[in-house]
């Protein structure tokens, strides 16, 4: 086995030539990652970091957030002053599909269209009113009493040449 001599003669030729650069390099190695650690980590446990242009912590976001779903809301049947009349109930509801037609339905006012529904009676107008038709969600998507459904089907009746009494409400049942 023949090896080449080992020659120790020959000049080093990495970056650390002296003891003092290797000491130098040794600290740094262990300083600066642990350094780079400290930042990150008080940057983590910052106390309020928010994103740009949110306000998720806010006190009014938060409170909207833990409000209930939803609300139990007592009417009293009797209250005749309480109900809408059949022209607030079509502007807040039927209005959105029956001005404009959408969905076949009849626009407000039009005669030809409302004509052979005219013809059907009150009640089963009233009917598809309450039940809903086609697209037409039941009441219209509201949330409106029988009556006041009543007096929104004779106000769009009414205003396309129909001649329906507007419906009164029923009479509140006495007390025994």
């Amino acid at each position: 086995m023949s090896a080449a001599p080992h020659d120790d003669s020959t000049p080093h030729e990495g970056p650390i030539r002296t003891p003092k650069q290797l000491v130098v390099a040794v600290v740094l190695a262990f300083v600066v990652p642990i350094a780079v650690i400290v930042l990150l980590a008080n940057y983590v446990s910052t106390a309020t970091k928010p994103g740009a242009g949110t306000d998720v912590l806010a006190e009014d976001a938060v409170a909207k957030r833990l409000e209930p779903v939803g609300k139990v809301v007592v009417k009293d049947a009797s209250d005749v002053s309480a109900l809408k009349t059949g022209e607030q109930v079509y502007t807040a509801v039927c209005a959105a599909c029956h001005a404009a037609g959408v969905a076949n339905s009849p626009k407000f006012g039009d005669s030809a269209a409302w004509a052979p529904r005219i013809k059907t009676g009150y009640d089963a107008l009233l009917n598809s009113a309450l039940k809903g038709k086609g697209a037409m969600a039941a009441q219209g998507g509201g949330d409106y009493s029988d009556v006041e459904i009543g007096r929104a089907v004779v106000h769009m009746a009414n205003n396309a040449g129909g001649s329906f009494p507007v419906p009164a409400p029923a009479a509140a049942a006495s007390a025994p």
